[in-house]
């Protein structure tokens, strides 16, 4: 046997159906699509469409709420801090930030923040500056003689107070 005799066995692959080629070909003249109207036509899509009466995503109840203000953090563990030690990103005593995590790639650039957990052991010295942090990853750190910095995050969107009379913004 050659490489140029291998082939599949018999109706393994199967050819496409050839629409719109003839009387003859199975599919032919409206090919499938019917007999004129809109959806015999090519670049139409009417989706969720059933004719006039109310569509199941209305008539279906709603669940749920996004919050468009909530704010997206990204766990970091003092065992992925040890980690980015021994492997050169940061040495004893560097001060670690939400950018310089991003700048090694550690997090990515679509979080709000940065919150460190104590998971793991932390054996150098390091000071943190992220934005959320446990008791106990803040006590590890001070036990290793670090600082550990938390900067409270702003939320997206502040909600502003209205004058109930007149509608408008009120500085708070």
């Amino acid at each position: 046997m050659e490489l140029n005799q291998i082939s599949d066995n018999k109706g393994a692959r199967k050819s496409r159906m050839r629409v719109g080629r003839g009387i003859g070909s199975g599919k032919g003249k409206p090919a499938g699509r019917g007999y004129k109207g809109q959806t015999s036509r090519s670049g139409v899509a009417i989706k969720g469409f059933e004719g006039g009466q109310m569509p199941i995503h209305r008539r279906l109840p709603k669940r749920g709420f996004n919050n468009h203000t909530r704010v997206e953090y990204d766990v970091i563990t003092l065992r992925d801090l040890q980690v980015l030690v021994d492997n050169g990103t940061f040495k004893a005593g560097d001060t670690v930030t939400t950018q310089s995590l991003r700048d090694a790639g550690v997090i990515p650039r679509t979080s709000d923040g940065v919150k460190l957990l104590v998971k793991g052991v932390l054996k150098v010295k390091l000071s943190v500056d992220v934005e959320r942090a446990s008791k106990a990853a803040g006590d590890a750190i001070g036990k290793l003689g670090g600082t550990m910095t938390v900067k409270p995050v702003l939320p997206k969107r502040e909600k502003v107070k209205k004058d109930p009379k007149t509608g408008k913004a009120i500085k708070a």
